[in-house]
């Protein structure tokens, strides 16, 4: 596994892992947490060292679970985490990134982490309260301190991250990003290229989809988020179904699997951009770490490209809730 380098030269695995899902989210976990504590310990054996979590997730047993992980091999690993909610009954019940709160978040979260340093503190959702620059002071203080590394964002918008740039560097935004989610190219990604800020797509594979291990029929169990995305219905899922169909046929040329090729097409659009799929399967990281090896063609790219342009995609990435937290 090759690396590169976020802004503020934050050097990382070219392709990241995305723990999440093995606390949340996607239904009953299939292996128990001994399980999940082998595919961490060995994603970072195939190179994957890029770990990113959340208080949040679980919520707080998430990042437990990757504290107890990469506690033997913490100096192989950059953990990211993120703060900004006000978590109350086992959930999130709103945005909370004023600063009292962010450095109680990064000594909570440093504790379940088993560390004395946080790589990467993103702020998870921009908090409309609570000035960007206050956010950003707050966490160059804690850099200042030594708790913290470098500095984050998750879903903001182009003018909050100038904003929070130009009182404390950022080193990289977090957003969804994939073939079918191209949200971050008209505004972001182009003041990312122009601030030196690297780029963490998250869902790279469209929460499963583009994997074509997805399609109208399946069936989303209790507890899988899908359930409450519009881009999951299924009438949705049987019209974006052509955009999958695309993928795999370039994958076959490719002798490749769809998802690799997805994970590609997002490492080929810029040498800062570091794609974070989740999983819960060792052999899933294993094909995920390997889309490295699948270089596509500039005109395999835009063929990519006509094809999602052409066909669109039919639903909201999140419910309407979600969608109001973006962008900000």
């Amino acid at each position: 596994m090759h690396t590169r380098t976020l802004g503020q030269g934050l050097q990382v695995s070219a392709i990241g892992l995305g723990a999440m899902g093995m606390s949340q989210s996607y239904g009953p976990n299939p292996g128990s947490r001994e399980d999940m504590i082998a595919v961490l310990r060995g994603a970072v054996e195939r190179g994957v060292t890029f770990i990113d979590t959340a208080e949040v997730y679980g919520p707080y047993v998430n990042e437990e679970l990757v504290g107890e992980a990469v506690q033997p091999i913490r100096d192989q690993v950059v953990i990211a985490t993120k703060f900004g909610w006000h978590i109350a009954d086992g959930a999130a019940q709103g945005v909370d990134s004023r600063p009292e709160q962010i450095r109680r978040v990064a000594d909570e979260s440093l504790r379940r982490l088993r560390t004395d340093v946080i790589d990467l503190f993103y702020q998870h959702r921009v908090d409309p309260d609570v000035p960007i620059e206050d956010v950003a002071g707050t966490v160059g203080e804690l850099v200042q301190a030594g708790k913290v590394r470098h500095f984050g964002l998750s879903e903001a918008g182009a003018a909050t991250i100038r904003r929070a740039h130009a009182v404390f560097p950022v080193t990289a935004v977090q957003s969804e990003y994939s073939l079918w989610t191209r949200d971050p190219e008209p505004e972001v990604l182009p003041t990312l290229a122009e601030l030196g800020i690297g780029f963490v797509p998250f869902s790279p594979l469209g929460k499963g989809f583009l994997t074509g291990t997805v399609d109208s029929g399946t069936a989303f169990g209790e507890g899988d988020i899908r359930r409450t995305i519009p881009r999951f219905t299924a009438e949705n899922r049987e019209a974006n179904q052509a955009l999958v169909d695309h993928v795999r046929a370039v994958a076959a040329a490719k002798q490749a699997t769809p998802g690799q090729v997805a994970l590609a097409w997002l490492l080929a659009q810029q040498p800062w951009i570091v794609p974070i799929p989740g999983t819960r399967r060792l052999n899933r990281v294993e094909e995920n770490a390997a889309a490295t090896t699948v270089p596509l063609s500039a005109d395999e790219v835009a063929d990519l490209n006509a094809a999602a342009a052409r066909i669109g995609v039919r639903g909201n990435r999140y419910n309407d809730r979600g969608m109001a937290m973006v962008g900000l």
